[in-house]
């Protein structure tokens, strides 16, 4: 039997130093610069505009985390960073740090005990949320559209958005508005219709733009609880949204969807969904403490609790996917 010792103890402790360091080597833009071939402290640190002594205890502390590797005084990516945080790569995920490790990610887990003895957040009020133009939600429409590539590519191919002829969609609490873009470069017959508040809204018709769909993409102003949805929908998009609420708001949104829906259309869901056990898969099971720090009434729900908010709100058919090495998982419900 092996002896306890307290080393992944420490490491959780500590783990807020990892964190900082790779926000800090990411706005110093010290991947980038590995990528490009400069790959010495002293060379780092001048393109970085750093000290030596700061730039080495940067990188070697990064290559005992593994994110770079070290040889002799030469640094250079892992393969992972060199695909995800090397700004010259096409899938570059760096700037969901800013949404990521936001300070009011910092605060809603500095007060974590707060939360516990709540059962919800200490910062956040219910309908925090769907405040009107929440800056949070401009930030993850700038920030956040890099890391939901895969999954706006797994629901376009769920839908056979290429096949699948005209259509009408909605894309829910849109944010950068990459769901419904997917659908429609796929499909030159889909008609976009994206629901947020203005600002976010601004970013991403910029989005719809530099995809060429801005003339088959719209945009429905204010909040999903208020706004006229319309009729006649062949998809309602809802992407990472539904986990911010209680059973009770969702079945009135879902309600709401239905009705929007033509007969047989689909309501596609996109969340972390843990098994029943609730402690698999890790990174779904383990959003639940996200929801707790930073939302007054969130949660992430199993598929078996989804699935009873869909029937309640009126869909029999509801099928779960877990697209592998994905995150998020997806919920088709028809109508």
């Amino acid at each position: 039997m092996t002896k306890p010792t307290p080393v992944r103890i420490m490491q959780g402790l500590n783990a807020f130093q990892l964190s900082g360091a790779l926000k800090a080597a990411i706005d110093l833009n010290v991947f980038t610069a590995l990528g490009a071939g400069i790959d010495t402290a002293e060379a780092l640190a001048k393109r970085c505009e750093t000290s030596v002594k700061g730039m080495r205890v940067l990188c070697d502390f990064l290559v005992i985390h593994e994110f770079l590797t070290k040889e002799g005084a030469q640094y250079a990516l892992a393969p992972d960073t060199a695909t995800f945080l090397d700004r010259s790569s096409a899938a570059y995920l760096g700037d969901t740090a800013r949404f990521l490790l936001g300070e009011e990610k910092f605060r809603a887990f500095e007060n974590l005990t707060a939360a516990i003895r709540k059962g919800g957040s200490v910062i956040h009020k219910a309908g925090d949320t769907i405040a009107k133009d929440d800056p949070r939600w401009a930030e993850f429409a700038r920030s956040m559209m890099p890391m939901m590539r895969p999954s706006a590519r797994t629901i376009a191919r769920l839908l056979d958005a290429p096949g699948c002829g005209p259509c009408k969609v909605l894309d829910l609490a849109a944010g950068h508005g990459l769901f419904g873009i997917t659908i429609a470069q796929q499909n030159p017959h889909a008609a976009i219709y994206a629901l947020d508040w203005p600002s976010v809204l601004r970013i991403a018709r910029e989005h719809a733009t530099e995809a060429g769909v801005a003339e088959r993409w719209n945009a429905i102003e204010g909040s999903a609880f208020e706004v006229d949805f319309g009729q006649d929908y062949d998809v309602v998009l809802i992407t990472n949204f539904l986990h911010h609420f209680n059973p009770e708001t969702v079945d009135t949104l879902l309600r709401k969807v239905r009705a929007a829906l033509k007969p047989g259309g689909v309501a596609v869901t996109l969340e972390h969904i843990p098994n029943d056990d609730r402690v698999t898969p890790r990174d779904a099971a383990a959003f639940a403490i996200m929801m707790l720090a930073m939302t007054e009434e969130g949660e992430a729900y199993t598929f078996a609790q989804y699935e009873a908010m869909f029937r309640k709100a009126g869909f029999e058919n509801n099928q779960l996917h877990r697209p592998e090495g994905e995150r998020g998982a997806v919920i088709l419900s028809r109508r």
